[in-house]
C-alpha cells in the first residue's frame, strides 16, 4: 500500500503480479532470490539467480529481502517509457492495468491479464486500492489564492522568495497557464505530493525529474502537466543553460522541446542557440 501511495501503482496489481510470478511466494526464485516478480537482470549490478525460463539458464535479479523486490518492481515500471501509458489509467481500474501491462510487453502469455484479474477478484485485493485512495482523499490539499490572470515570473528559481520552509502557507503561481510553487528548504517530491494531496509520481512526471531526484530551494515545482508549446516563439540560450532548465522556465514538456528542435534526448544546446518554443526547427 505504501508503494501505491508513493508510485501510483495499484496495490492489487502489485500483489497479484507477485502472487502469480512467485507461485504465492513458493518459487525457487522467490525463496532463494527474494525475487517475487520475475524481473530479469537487464543491466542489473547486484546479486543474480539463474534458472530456465523462456531460454535456458536465464539471469534474474536477486535481493537481500522481499521488500527490495517490491521496491525494485516499482522502479522497474516507473522508470521505463514503455510503461508510461499505465500511469494515465484510473488507479482503481485494475482490469485496465492488467491489460495495459500485457500490451506494454511485461508478459508474453496472452492470458496474463485474465490471470491477474482472477487473482485480484478471488482474493478481494481491490480493497487495498480502495483503502489507499480513501486515505488520500482525507487529505486537504491547499488551494491557490485567487489572483489576476496572467503569467507570473518565468525564473527557474526564486532567489527572493520564501524558501526557508518555515511553515508559512505556500504561494501559488502560474506560468504558461500551469500552476506551480517554489521548493523550500528540505522539500522533496514526496513531501510536496503529500502536502498537495497528489501522487509523488505526478510531481516527478510534471517536472521531468528522475525517480529519486532532489529539489533545490527556490526551484519551480509544477503541480500540473507542462504544455507542449510555449507562449513565446523562441528562446536564446544563455551560457550553461540546459534543455531541462528551459523546459521549466517556459512550462514546456522536455520531450516536446527536444522534438521541436530536432535534438536527441540528453543533448544540450549551444550558447546563443535559438530554441523553438512553438513551431519546429528546420532540418539542417
Amino acid at each position: 500500500m505504501e508503494e501505491m501511495r508513493i508510485h501510483g501503482i495499484p496495490a492489487s496489481i502489485k500483489l497479484a503480479q507477485g502472487i502469480l510470478e512467485s507461485g504465492f511466494g513458493n518459487s525457487d526464485l522467490a525463496v532463494i532470490g527474494n525475487n517475487h516478480f520475475g524481473i530479469k537482470c537487464h543491466g542489473w549490478g547486484g546479486r543474480t539467480f539463474y534458472k530456465d525460463d523462456d531460454e535456458p539458464d536465464e539471469c534474474f535479479r536477486a535481493y537481500d529481502d522481499p521488500y527490495q523486490s517490491f521496491r525494485d518492481h516499482s522502479a522497474f515500471l516507473t522508470g521505463r517509457e514503455r510503461y508510461s501509458s499505465l500511469f494515465e489509467l484510473d488507479i482503481l481500474n485494475y482490469k485496465a492495468w492488467a491489460r495495459g501491462l500485457r500490451r506494454a510487453g511485461y508478459a508474453t502469455n496472452p492470458r496474463y491479464p485474465d490471470l491477474l484479474i482472477g487473482i485480484i477478484e478471488r482474493n478481494s485485493l481491490y480493497k487495498y486500492d480502495q483503502l489507499v485512495v480513501q486515505t488520500m482523499a482525507t487529505r486537504q490539499p491547499q488551494r491557490p489564492a485567487s489572483r489576476p490572470a496572467g503569467t507570473l515570473s518565468r525564473n527557474v528559481s526564486n532567489p527572493s522568495g520564501d524558501i526557508s520552509g518555515s511553515g508559512r502557507e505556500r504561494e501559488f503561481h502560474e506560468n504558461n497557464r500551469i500552476r506551480y510553487i517554489y521548493a523550500r528548504q528540505g522539500d522533496t517530491p514526496e513531501r510536496i505530493a503529500e502536502e498537495m494531496g497528489m501522487w509523488p509520481r505526478e510531481i516527478y512526471r510534471y517536472n521531468d525529474l528522475q525517480q529519486g531526484g532532489s529539489l533545490r530551494p527556490g526551484q519551480i515545482v509544477y503541480l500540473q502537466p507542462k504544455r507542449r508549446r510555449g507562449s513565446e516563439q523562441y528562446h536564446y540560450v544563455k551560457s550553461g543553460e540546459t534543455m531541462w532548465e528551459i523546459s521549466q522556465k517556459y512550462g514546456i514538456r522536455l520531450n516536446s522541446l527536444y522534438n521541436r528542435n530536432r535534438m536527441e534526448e540528453g543533448e544540450e544546446p549551444r550558447t546563443g542557440q535559438r530554441i523553438y518554443l512553438r513551431g519546429r526547427a528546420s532540418r539542417q
